[in-house]
């Protein structure tokens, strides 16, 4: 009877001891990384394109003449679930990294990294995972003829990605797109692109930005608030 107290004392103990993210997620919480009012929490890097917030929306505009930019989050992530929505004007090109870096030790703090692709043309590799200012495509779309018919031109489009350990998955509008396994990079911040373009003045918009962090666990979330692909 001794033995089984000082078995149970243990175990509480242990349990205790665990950091927050460890085991299982149930203390996970969704976060708004965009309040709907301004740019809190965010910073420019790269490129001088113009962004603002416009009817609870992110309103990236491109300008002539400038590399690529990007929005970036403050706080860098390493294992999490994010979801978004976006419209994106047909003439341009944009996407969201994650896990992304910007040192000065790598061409001058060139914005790099792992970006889910938004891709508006015919070829429609929306949700395609590209290897921003490194690698190059991690995983196109070509062979995946239900995610390239996911995308909405002209409207809203959401984006659900997990980035748990090694593996990197993506979904539009609920259809599966990308299933990468790569490791190059564990964690970094997450940015919203707006591509160099000859045409001044087009647009990419995102809102309902949120973020699911698991911190350092690499294990799947069994139970969690808000809603998962199949």
């Amino acid at each position: 009877m001794k033995r089984a107290s000082i078995s149970f004392v243990l175990t509480i103990f242990v349990f205790l001891s665990l950091p927050a993210h460890a085991g299982n997620t149930l203390n996970a919480e969704w976060q708004q990384l965009f309040n709907g009012e301004n740019l809190d929490g965010w910073e420019i890097k790269n490129g001088q394109h113009s962004y603002e917030v416009v009817d609870g929306s992110i309103v990236g505009t491109t300008v002539v003449g400038q590399p690529n930019g990007f929005l970036c989050t403050k706080t860098s992530y390493a294992n999490f679930i994010l979801e978004l929505d976006f419209l994106v004007d047909p003439s341009m090109n944009s996407g969201v990294m994650i896990r992304a870096l910007s040192t000065k030790d790598y061409q001058n703090g060139r914005v790099h990294g792992y970006q889910v692709e938004i891709d508006p043309s015919e070829r429609a590799w929306s949700g395609g995972i590209y290897d921003e200012a490194r690698r190059g495509w991690l995983y196109d779309l070509r062979h995946n003829e239900a995610a390239r018919k996911a995308f909405k031109q002209g409207e809203w489009n959401s984006l659900h990605i997990e980035a748990i350990g090694s593996s990197i998955r993506t979904w539009l509008n609920g259809v599966p797109c990308a299933n990468l396994v790569d490791d190059m990079t564990a964690e970094g911040f997450i940015g919203l692109q707006v591509h160099s373009s000859t045409i001044g003045g087009a647009q990419v918009r995102w809102k309902n930005i949120r973020i699911l962090d698991l911190g350092t666990t690499t294990e799947y979330p069994q139970e969690i608030k808000g809603h998962i692909p199949d």
